[in-house]
């Protein structure tokens, strides 16, 4: 692809999927002039664009929906369901081809627009069977204004058409106007592909900002090397802190000022370096937000119900490789909210409901995690049904989720479904255990709380900065560990004896009593002595016993990728250079589990 055809689909992949999510806030508020405006003159400049290119399908169905909306904003028709449908399947046609040409394809191979949507969109423009709009002669779509930051796409494209060139009523002959389009193949089905495979993952990546474009791989490069300098000066720092202890003067303690002067300064900068390279990796989770709009719209009609879903906290920053992750976990979520936990009408009719439910789609930073909650006003989950669910299908023995933090936690289950019969949404039994799966790769932890006949809400925490982690450095039974801080909430003294319930330890800890785990009994390891406890921020608070706590410290983290090793998520090296196992942020939500052993 050369480079001013990139140019334009960055910027058009950019405004046909702002399109979207103008046009499903077109449809809450119809009378809305400044998003109608905001459509028109977003169709417009991908249509001037597309007649530059040489992409006369596009221009076809960006010239139809440019004079519906020219229809819609001066009057002439009314924001009707059908229009707005009319628009969204032109705006995923458009999006389609661009999607296409940013995998690659050539521009001559693309489909031409389907007899479908040009049909549907001439039905809006007729309005209450009024006559079919024509098209407006060229010179009078250039007139409008548009502030773009990228190239003039309407004015390039009137550089190579004469002047005073109209261009044809019918819509084929504006295909004609270019070069002819290839056979159609089938034209398009109304089915959104750009979040299938490496397509849109591709042209997300390179939307153009007002900088340069830098490959991703050489960004993640680049911040593997600022990590590694971090490591190497804080290394430096310690040896010359040891290096300290040993007397020395006249011209070898001037040498040794100037070496800890200049270390300082090394150390700063590149820590500099680190932050600003990391920056470049941040991305709004916005930018994933506002796919799922259309996809609540078109499964809640599929399934029958009314849904709003609400979006909140989308400025909120992220590591990139985060967001490409989360797409398939946050669809599989929203799916499940919306096949099993909203009611359908009737049924939210007889319990009082409102038959209009609401999903939240939420997102915060909290310390040094992000959080993302999805959250229904539904059903709620029974967690006995679970249970016996999943008895029933061999998941669990008899004995097994005797709590209702366990009982809930089944959904994460692989071939787990309450679905009897399959359906085009949910049933198959794969979906949650993808989430649950997805979210531990990025050493993130997934929750659940639900309230029967109030709802159900899900709540994923992922660390904000993939690569490097803010942990608690401890000791138990000779192993260096890391905690991670997200979920360290103070250390306390363990005393020499302590309270039991049920034959366990326990802790009064600010008034409540916490029960007591060992980290190297969780982890398998030999028991040793264990005399300092840290309490742990989960959703069972509980206390994690070790043999000691050595300091705190923003480690490089590198996942382990040639063997699994329960509970830990990855390694780092300490500025010592000792080997140090970072403990899963998911295995210490979950209550460290896989204790072997209690600490007595």
């Amino acid at each position: 692809m050369d480079d001013m055809l990139k140019d334009f689909v960055v910027e058009a992949l950019e405004l046909a999927t702002n399109v979207e999510e103008h046009l499903l806030s077109l449809e809450r508020n119809p009378g809305d002039l400044n998003t109608l405006n905001a459509v028109f003159r977003s169709f417009h400049t991908i249509k001037g664009g597309a007649g530059f290119m040489n992409l006369p399908a596009m221009v076809s169905a960006c010239h139809l929906t440019e004079n519906l909306f020219d229809a819609l904003r001066t009057g002439q028709v009314p924001v009707t369901p059908i229009a707005i449908e009319a628009a969204l399947q032109a705006s995923g046609f458009v999006a389609d081809q661009l999607t296409e040409l940013a995998n690659g394809a050539a521009p001559e191979s693309l489909s031409a627009m389907p007899d479908a949507l040009e049909e549907i969109l001439n039905s809006a423009i007729s309005g209450n069977d009024a006559a079919p709009a024509t098209t407006a002669p060229t010179a009078a779509v250039a007139a409008t204004a548009i502030d773009t930051d990228g190239p003039d796409w309407n004015a390039l494209y009137q550089a190579v058409v004469p002047a005073g060139t109209a261009l044809p009523t019918p819509v084929a002959a504006v295909a004609a106007s270019a070069t002819p389009a290839a056979p159609a193949k089938g034209g398009w089905d109304g089915i959104d592909r750009r979040s299938s495979g490496g397509g849109d993952k591709a042209a997300v990546a390179s939307i153009k900002e007002e900088s340069i474009r830098v490959d991703a791989v050489k960004l993640d490069a680049l911040l593997e090397v600022a990590g590694e300098s971090v490591q190497a000066a804080n290394q430096a720092s310690v040896l010359l802190e040891k290096l300290a202890q040993f007397p020395v003067e006249g011209q070898a303690a001037t040498l040794m000022a100037a070496l800890a002067e200049t270390l300082n300064r090394a150390s700063r900068y590149s820590t500099e370096l680190q932050r600003a390279t990391l920056s470049t990796r941040m991305q709004p989770v916005g930018k994933l937000f506002q796919k799922f709009p259309r996809l609540v719209r078109e499964l809640a009609k599929d399934l029958g119900k009314d849904v709003d879903l609400q979006i909140e906290g989308a400025e909120t920053e992220v590591d990139r490789v985060v967001v490409d992750s989360l797409y398939d976990p946050l669809v599989h979520m929203l799916r499940n909210s919306l096949d099993h936990g909203i009611e359908d009408n009737a049924t939210r009719t007889a319990n009082g409901k409102s038959t209009k439910s609401v999903i939240l789609l939420k997102a915060w930073q909290e310390a040094s995690s992000v959080m993302i909650e999805i959250s229904d006003d539904g059903k709620g989950m029974n967690g006995e049904q679970l249970r016996a669910k999943a008895i029933s299908k061999g998941l669990i023995a008899d004995t097994a989720a005797q709590t209702q933090e366990e009982m809930l936690q089944l959904v994460f289950l692989p071939g787990f479904s309450t679905k009897e019969v399959a359906n085009s949404v949910s049933g198959r039994g794969v979906g949650m255990d993808v989430v649950k799966t997805a979210v531990e790769k990025h050493r993130g932890a997934i929750s659940i709380d639900s309230t029967l006949g109030v709802g159900t809400r899900f709540s994923i925490r992922l660390p904000i900065e993939l690569s490097i982690v803010p942990t608690m450095l401890v000791r138990s039974s000779d192993a260096a560990l890391a905690l991670p801080m997200a979920v360290v909430q103070r250390v306390v003294e363990l005393p020499e004896e302590f309270e039991h319930v049920g034959g366990a330890p326990v802790l009064r800890d600010q008034g409540r009593p916490l029960p007591v785990r060992s980290l190297a009994g969780s982890l398998g390891y030999e028991l040793g002595m264990e005399k300092v406890g840290i309490v742990i921020s989960a959703p069972q608070p509980y206390i994690l016993s070790v043999g000691a706590v050595e300091g705190t410290a923003d480690l490089v983290i590198k996942p382990m990728t040639a063997i699994t090793v329960p509970g830990i998520a990855g390694t780092a090296r300490s500025a010592e250079g000792e080997l140090v196992l970072v403990v899963g942020l998911s295995f210490l939500l979950e209550g460290a589990r896989q204790t072997a052993k209690i600490a007595a």
